[in-house]
């Protein structure tokens, strides 16, 4: 097996919701990628597919986001520097179809995601997804730190709601609400069950 990640340009909208069907088996996360891609709130965003062969067989999308009222826990009420604004990007979702599962694809694809977002600019990383999961691919609960998701988590899934920061010292100095594209600022995507 080969896998090759790449952006998914426009013309390749009918993989990526394929994808995100078969992985879900329903059609409400690729409705909610298509709604995403067209949601100019989301921008910029990187929506990549990973290929097995000429079969898409992963998706993972990032869009934009930002933190409401962050501070920086450091500064002094004598320093007069500007608080630390991070660019900041959610991961939402990651599919790969049912028959290529658990083979390290999703690994693969947070992976290159994270490391383009690095490139890119992009500070720090949210998701709210399997805290067993992310935690292996560096994410660490959210809430802990200070910062809210743009809707209340339950208190039983509290460390669904994870963080990675692609830039070092940056976690425990600045907090916040994490404000998403209008397509995911819906309350009924953010119940974790």
């Amino acid at each position: 097996m080969n896998i090759q990640i790449r952006e998914a340009s426009n013309a390749e909208l009918d993989d990526v919701l394929s994808v995100e069907r078969a992985s879900f088996g329903e059609n409400e996360e690729a409705e909610l990628v298509r709604a995403l891609l067209n949601d100019e709130s989301a921008l910029p965003l990187l929506s990549l597919l990973a290929w097995n062969g000429d079969l898409a067989v992963g998706h993972i999308l990032f869009t934009a986001a930002r933190l409401s009222a962050h501070q920086s826990n450091n500064q002094s009420n004598n320093q007069s520097s500007n608080p630390l604004t991070p660019s900041i990007s959610l991961l939402a979702p990651l599919a790969v179809i049912p028959e290529m599962q658990k083979q390290g694809i999703g690994a693969q694809l947070i992976k290159n995601g994270l490391q383009r977002l690095s490139q890119s600019g992009i500070e720090l990383v949210f998701v709210l997804g399997y805290p067993d999961y992310y935690s292996r691919h560096g994410f660490v609960p959210a809430g802990a730190l200070g910062f809210e998701a743009p809707y209340p988590i339950l208190e039983k899934n509290a460390d669904a709601w994870m963080v990675q920061a692609l830039r070092p010292n940056l976690l425990g100095h600045v907090s916040g609400t994490v404000v998403c594209a209008k397509e995911l600022n819906k309350p009924e995507l953010w119940k974790e069950e």
